[in-house]
């Protein structure tokens, strides 16, 4: 039985489609939905391109009825991926999949991370704290921004005149890289 995989996004979706590519072809594992709380996410395209179902959910949909939860039943996922995803996980989501949410960010955690870090916020801290390097963090989630457990970092090197841009390119070399293989090894690692 193939393991099932959920991906939360809000946005453009890059790293949900790279999840998609990696277990297209995949014999352990699949992608069965992407959800977004976003009707105008480019993810939504990516995963039409991938013939992927999606759903968009509403705020009061998601922090207020269980309907997000018993899709997710429904459709017996396994694990749920947060790839770009900007709202707080409710309690009631993380006890529905306990040890079964992870999230991608865009720094080495625990610096950088919080409440409004993300994106080129997170990019935009880093660079202006005159950092040396920088990284990503794939996590469990948890009832707080970007504190749940560490399941693996990578870093890379901010050189000098290195700006917005390059460091974002740098980190998404790596989400792009990484984020697959990190899932793909989780997914090994779980109990059928």
């Amino acid at each position: 039985m193939k393991k099932r995989i959920a991906i939360f996004a809000s946005g453009s979706g890059s790293n949900a489609q790279k999840l998609m590519e990696h277990f297209k072809r995949n014999a352990d594992a699949e992608v069965v939905l992407i959800l977004t709380n976003n009707p105008q996410a480019y993810v939504l395209q990516r995963a039409d391109n991938f013939e992927v179902p999606s759903h968009i959910f509403t705020r009061h949909e998601f922090f207020e009825t269980d309907d997000v939860i018993r899709l997710l039943k429904n459709l017996q996922v396994d694990l749920i991926v947060l790839a770009g995803f900007l709202w707080l996980v409710p309690a009631s989501l993380l006890r529905a999949f306990p040890n079964k949410i992870i999230n991608l960010h865009p720094a080495l955690l625990p610096k950088y991370g919080g409440k409004g870090m993300y994106g080129d916020f997170v990019h935009k801290a880093v660079l202006d704290a005159k950092e040396e390097e920088s990284g990503i963090t794939i996590h469990f989630v948890n009832e707080q921004f970007d504190e749940g457990e560490i399941i693996h970092q990578s870093k890379f090197k901010i050189e000098p005149g290195d700006n917005l841009e390059m460091i974002k390119f740098k980190g998404q070399q790596l989400e792009h890289h990484h984020f697959p293989k990190v899932v793909e090894a989780l997914l090994k690692k779980m109990k059928s």
